[in-house]
């Protein structure tokens, strides 16, 4: 393999191998590619067997995909995954006060750390949450936190994903494969386990009901089998061990939430939702919703049952909020961030657009409410035609957008038709909220399979890989 040019998780600058995948390297060059191709298709049949698809909105063919999984691991030291702990911790921790403040005392908008129309005139902001108290003050039980690794080799948070953030079970899965395809690797590597995860979100989940619930009845919530991640819902309901319900399986009465069943009405105490705040009650919300529950919201806010994440959660996941997150966890918590931002322009502010249009080639520019890689311009990438379109919509409503530096996203060596070369790579571990912060260590790697690319999303052509922490 050649040295690289971007920060290589395998090679250091010199092509030498890094000390933490030293035995992993070893394997890989003493094991034939044709191996290598044959448990990569071995793995590609057992995940369409088993049925781990998405869809992708917006395909007029409505077929399903797979995401494509890749067989060589990304690899962490413990001592890196240390590091990114406690960066996780420290930001949820002030992610969730920050929530909690906004809808009670809003001391950081009185304080104008964060501009109060940032807040309160984002599409987000759910005023009907005001004053609501939440069991232990946490909003966000279940946050999706990208981490990317750039320039030379430093961690930096690229989004918060607060309100459904989903990709838990390909982590899951992929840790599955890898060990059916390859048990001798898990002999020569003391890789942190991650099959845990379930019970730390049962546990976690169980530890949020409302007050006086001794024995709470926890559900997963789904908007239905077509939407693009029922297989992760419907897959965490069954390691939870917990039931899988529709909007139509609920009902309310006496502000109390009840699930329809053969046995007759169960109360519901916990409802881990995967169901945007729009369609969760159509008398509070959008009335013509057919997959929330008809007073939902009266429940909830008289304190009978929880929903993770909470009702309103989405307006710290914002990328008009995102550059003001290292404030609050000096405003928050009175300590310094450990995990750095991404450098971003806001392009409502006039200086800052005019940073943006005068570097759009170079670019990276985002919705603020946009999610899956759609919405975005990635500059040096794009056409000519496409950089111009972009800017007409950048002038035209400056507000929609935020910018940021094209970073030289890590690579890692990945399995392609061509042979193993790098690939761009990204990690979104799962922090999990409740009577304490838990994680499993790692998370999900998402990877762009394109030669160049720089979008790792599912729905932008991109794959995943498993995450190994060492331990100790």
């Amino acid at each position: 393999m050649a040295a690289p040019t971007f920060y290589n998780e395998m090679l250091d600058a010199d092509g030498g191998t890094r000390p933490h995948y030293a035995a992993y390297r070893r394997w890989l060059d003493e094991t034939p590619p044709e191996r290598i191709a044959a448990k990569r298709a071995e793995a590609d049949a057992l995940f369409h067997r088993v049925g781990i698809t998405f869809a992708v909105y917006g395909q007029e063919d409505g077929a399903e995909r797979l995401i494509p999984f890749d067989v060589i691991p990304r690899i962490i030291p413990a001592h890196e995954w240390r590091q990114l702990s406690a960066g996780l911790r420290q930001r949820v921790r002030a992610l969730n006060a920050f929530i909690g403040d906004i809808y009670h005392g809003q001391e950081i908008l009185k304080a104008g750390v964060v501009p109060e129309t940032q807040v309160l005139c984002n599409v987000q902001y759910r005023p009907e949450m005001q004053g609501i108290d939440v069991p232990g003050g946490i909003y966000a039980h279940i946050a999706g936190i990208d981490v990317v690794r750039a320039g030379a080799g430093e961690f930096y948070v690229l989004e918060d994903n607060l309100r459904v953030p989903s990709g838990v079970s390909y982590m899951l899965e992929d840790r599955r494969m890898m060990m059916r395809l390859f048990p001798e690797l898990f002999a020569r590597y003391k890789v942190a386990p991650v099959e845990h995860y379930p019970d730390l979100l049962l546990d976690t989940l169980r530890s949020v009901a409302p007050q006086g619930v001794a024995d709470p009845t926890v559900v997963v919530m789904t908007p239905g089998a077509f939407n693009s991640a029922y297989f992760e819902h419907a897959f965490l309901a069954q390691q939870m061990g917990v039931e899988l319900v529709e909007g139509k399986d609920l009902f309310v009465e006496d502000e109390q939430v009840f699930m329809r069943t053969t046995q007759g009405p169960q109360r519901v105490d916990v409802i881990y939702r995967r169901i945007d705040d729009d369609f969760l009650d159509p008398l509070a919300f959008r009335p013509q919703s057919m997959l929330g529950v008809p007073g939902l919201l009266s429940a909830y806010r008289a304190g009978r049952v929880t929903l993770s994440n909470a009702i309103g959660s989405g307006v710290a996941d914002d990328k008009s909020i995102y550059p003001f997150v290292p404030e609050m966890i000096r405003f928050y918590l009175g300590e310094a961030p450990i995990l750095n931002n991404v450098p971003t322009w806001q392009c409502r502010k006039k200086d800052e657009l005019a940073h943006v249009l005068a570097h759009l080639p170079e670019l990276v520019v985002k919705e603020v409410h946009g999610a899956g890689g759609y919405g975005m311009l990635v500059g040096p990438a794009a056409s000519a035609a496409e950089i111009e379109a972009f800017r007409a919509q950048l002038v035209a409503t400056p507000e929609r957008y935020i910018a940021q530096p094209t970073l030289a996203l890590s690579s890692c060596p990945t399995f392609v038709d061509s042979g193993v070369a790098p690939r761009h790579i990204d990690l979104r571990p799962f922090v999990l909220s409740g009577r304490e912060i838990r994680f499993v260590p790692g998370g999900l790697t998402r990877v762009a399979l394109k030669e160049g690319s720089l979008v790792v999303n599912s729905s932008q052509g991109g794959g995943t890989k498993d995450t190994w922490v060492l331990e100790e």
